[in-house]
């Protein structure tokens, strides 16, 4: 295997992006217990006069962090690579500073070896050798603890006008990565994008699944335009438990293993050289992917929320 293929150079041993995991994850953790635990007694209180619901929109923008990235690890991805998605939230005010939160949203993450790496970097120029492009669409459903930094006593008409938060939850998400067919495809034809997950283009002798489960956390800040009206800045991570996002993840396949011409060209003559000191580049057992770390992806955007007016009864007279 050439030395300074994708993800084994020295920096990429010490993982940074793991490191950066565990410290979002085990903080955020420990951050929500305590939240909860705080305001245990206090939403006792918040009676229902106090408590509403909101539906909101949201337009954002979408990066992935995985094997087609600038350098191999977590925190590296490519502004260039930013596609839009669009989301919808319905949010239940439990407590002065919980809420729940549901969400849909839909869009598009890509990635592309010629564009990421750099061809005259000593590790790079491998990741760039392996020439994949892919995009992926994904449908996400969300389920979310939001945490307010600064609390509401109130009803809704007397909210903080600016509020910063924090959230975390878990989500569902359907994927399919499709691949970009390029200029020296032979059997396919250049321009084209087509379904990977069906092909094994590792030699898989099952297809993993298309469906997913991620860890969204986050935060954001909140400001009040109107008593109707909310509008929300807000970043969030997806964690998830694949490495398959961009159909890159771990070694180059027996021929005998890509069982037609779209697999095999996915799965090996994609690449751009094997002579050189890319020979042997991409023969069968040689790293095509780092497979010790998961995907993740993230979305960044702009929500505006309109609150549902509660309706309480009067009490009645007796």
């Amino acid at each position: 295997m050439p030395i300074g293929y994708p993800a084994l150079s020295k920096s990429d041993i010490t993982n940074p992006g793991l490191i950066m995991k565990h410290f979002f994850t085990h903080t955020l953790a420990v951050l929500l217990v305590l939240a909860l635990v705080a305001n245990e007694a206090s939403a006792q209180q918040f009676n229902r006069r106090k408590q509403y619901n909101s539906v909101g929109v949201s337009l954002n923008a979408m990066n992935y962090f995985g094997d087609i990235v600038p350098k191999a690890s977590v925190p590296s991805f490519r502004f260039a690579a930013t596609r839009p998605n669009i989301g919808l939230t319905f949010t239940r005010r439990f407590a002065p500073r919980i809420s729940g939160r549901a969400g849909l949203s839909y869009g598009r993450i890509t990635g592309d070896d010629t564009k990421a790496a750099n061809q005259n970097d000593s590790d790079a120029k491998y990741r760039y050798n392996r020439n994949f492009a892919f995009r992926n669409d994904i449908v996400e459903l969300s389920a979310i603890g939001v945490f307010d930094l600064i609390e509401n006593r109130n009803t809704y008409v007397k909210r903080p006008d600016f509020v910063p938060y924090v959230f975390a939850g878990v989500a569902a998400f359907y994927h399919n990565p499709k691949g970009l067919v390029k200029d020296n495809a032979t059997t396919l034809n250049p321009g084209d994008y087509v379904e990977l997950q069906p092909l094994n283009t590792e030699g898989q002798t099952e297809g993993y699944s298309k469906t997913q489960i991620s860890i969204p956390f986050g935060g954001g800040v909140r400001y009040k335009i109107n008593k109707d009206f909310d509008i929300g800045l807000e970043i969030g991570w997806r964690k998830t438990f694949t490495d398959y996002i961009d159909d890159v993840s771990g070694n180059f396949a027996q021929d005998a293993d890509l069982r037609s011409a779209a697999a095999q060209y996915f799965g090996r003559d994609i690449t751009l050289s094997r002579t050189g000191e890319f020979a042997g580049f991409d023969d069968p057992g040689n790293m095509r992917g780092k497979s010790n770390e998961d995907d993740w992806y993230i979305v960044t955007g702009i929500t505006l929320n309109y609150i549902l007016q509660p309706r309480v009864k009067s009490p009645k007279f007796r």
